[in-house]
């Protein structure tokens, strides 16, 4: 079956769908992204996202183009003529199209929206959690606006391939004082022996994580303390169990950074905890 996508106003096939050589997105990266997990016919942390959304294109002086209500009902019809049953749904919002020029178009331009589904095999992503990922580090040389959603993911990109040359899973960045910001597409966690959780306090050199901010009112609740603070790649080497989040891949437990394991080298229990519990306040 065709794949769909939704362009401003229109289903078309993905195979034909196209935006305009101009279009501010394509140009600059003059836009904002989000993906929703999709279970069944739920979109999951479905406000979170929504509102993380709204903040992104706020910090970049736009709003969304249409209503929140009709917004929700594109998405649900997209993952429905996509025959979805399990896997993710995909928004990008760019300025528009306007003739190139690094600074806004002087007078109106309608955003371009865009909004795909595709399947994800969320049996094979628990499979991955039962046996956790090997993480590796790079140095972080993002832009300073990380807290926004954009889709300037060029360094990010850089990073993932490296680590996946490195046969890792995802790469975690290291700022300019040793210190982790965050994955190339994940929030970067550890636990110790008190069961205190840590990771990064949010501020703009780190992206808002949806899944971290649902995780936050649940680790209470399984029995461990919250503490945002920053943490060194020596902090995961003498932590329990280390673990990363996002909207695909949930709670995932990692078993080594930079060929070196976390822990006994094995998924946690409590990240599994987690895991357990953030899956089932979402299905």
């Amino acid at each position: 079956m065709s794949r769909i996508a939704y362009i401003n106003g229109q289903y078309v096939p993905t195979s034909s769908a196209s935006v305009h050589i101009e279009d501010r997105g394509f140009q600059f990266g003059d836009a904002i992204y989000d993906v929703w997990s999709y279970f069944d016919g739920v979109l999951a942390d479905y406000s979170g996202h929504l509102n993380r959304l709204k903040r992104s294109l706020g910090e970049i002086e736009m709003e969304l183009p249409i209503s929140e209500a009709v917004l929700h009902q594109i998405l649900l019809r997209v993952a429905r003529l996509n025959r979805l049953k399990d896997g993710i749904v995909y928004i990008q919002i760019s300025r528009g199209t306007a003739p190139r020029d690094h600074a806004f178009p002087a007078t109106f331009v309608k955003p371009t929206l865009v909004i795909t589904a595709k399947p994800v095999s969320f049996a094979r992503i628990e499979e991955r959690a039962r046996n956790g990922v090997a993480v590796v580090t790079c140095p972080d040389e993002r832009w300073a606006r990380c807290d926004i959603k954009s889709v300037n993911l060029l360094p990010n990109v850089l990073a993932k391939q490296a680590a996946r040359r490195g046969g890792a899973f995802e790469a975690w960045l290291v700022d300019a004082d040793g210190q982790v910001t965050e994955g190339t597409s994940t929030t970067a966690w550890i636990i110790d022996d008190e069961k205190r959780v840590r990771t990064r306090t949010l501020d703009r050199s780190v992206l808002p994580g949806v899944t971290r901010e649902s995780l936050l009112r649940i680790i209470s609740g399984v029995g461990y303390t919250l503490v945002e603070d920053a943490f060194s790649p020596a902090d995961v080497h003498a932590a329990k169990e280390a673990f990363l989040t996002s909207a695909t891949t949930f709670v995932m437990p990692v078993v080594s950074l930079d060929g070196k394991p976390v822990g006994d080298g094995l998924p946690g229990s409590g990240t599994m905890a987690l895991r357990t519990a953030y899956l089932g306040s979402i299905t």
